[in-house]
């Protein structure tokens, strides 16, 4: 009796898109952190607005707040699902941001509020001194 055999031919699992450079702690490396994660978006097929938002939001604090001389952050994007994750990374571990109510008339401060409205979920992870991450998610469904 012949048997014929036939061979599964199982695919690996494809891994979640991920993207994640280091950028200079300037205002233009904050700016292109913006222009490469819409790149980097829409290379993807995804929506660019939202996250374009809290990347600007999020690396503008990094090099405002988080500014080291001589050190880079890092800008991290992930795909899991359904959600997008953006991390950024900056070696001021020592100055963890907090939420302010900033006068009506302040011209800045209102970063982590915008994040706050944006974001789906956000937080911060101390990372290894001195680091720290301050990430936001958002759901694309």
């Amino acid at each position: 009796m012949n048997q014929e055999i036939v061979e599964a031919t199982a695919q690996p699992p494809t891994p979640a898109p991920d993207f994640s450079l280091l950028l200079s702690s300037t205002r233009r490396g904050a700016r292109l952190a913006r222009l490469l994660t819409e790149a980097q978006l829409r290379r993807w097929g995804l929506p660019t607005e939202t996250a374009s938002h809290l990347v600007a939001e999020l690396a503008a604090n990094a090099v405002t707040h988080g500014r080291v001389p001589g050190r880079d952050f890092r800008l991290t994007l992930s795909l899991v699902g359904e959600t997008l994750r953006i991390e950024v990374t900056d070696t001021r571990g020592e100055r963890l941001p907090t939420r302010q109510r900033p006068a009506a008339d302040a011209e800045s401060g209102r970063g982590l509020l915008l994040v706050d409205a944006l974001a789906d979920r956000w937080g911060v992870r101390e990372d290894r001194f001195p680091c720290k991450t301050v990430w936001a998610e958002c759901s694309l469904g």
